[in-house]
């Protein structure tokens, strides 16, 4: 799967939520100190500058939904899991929206 028009599929928090109840992977990429402040209660927790080191623990042939604290960082991190060949979401708005939209943060 590759990116179109150099955009990058995306899906609101709320939806994101629907796609974690249906088996998808949420990936928080942020830092430790943003994860212990409060993250997605199913998100696992690879730092971005982890993700190369850490391919590994990334499931193949499931949707990983990317987030962060805004969405910046979770975008590059789409892209790059995109280009190799992983079916990655980013996740619109990051953490601020999935708080903001109601959905659980756990601490």
């Amino acid at each position: 799967m590759g990116t179109m028009d150099n955009q990058l599929p995306e899906v609101t928090p709320a939806r994101a939520a629907e796609m974690v109840s249906e088996g998808a992977f949420l990936l928080d990429v942020r830092e430790q100190d943003e994860w212990d402040a409060g993250h997605a209660p199913t998100a696992i927790h690879i730092p971005m500058g982890q993700i190369a080191a850490r391919r590994d623990e990334l499931p193949e042939g499931a949707a990983i939904l990317c987030v962060c604290h805004l969405g910046g960082r979770s975008a590059a991190v789409t892209e790059a899991l995109l280009n190799a060949g992983h079916q990655a979401i980013n996740v619109a708005g990051g953490m601020e929206a999935w708080a903001g939209a109601g959905l659980p943060v756990v601490k």
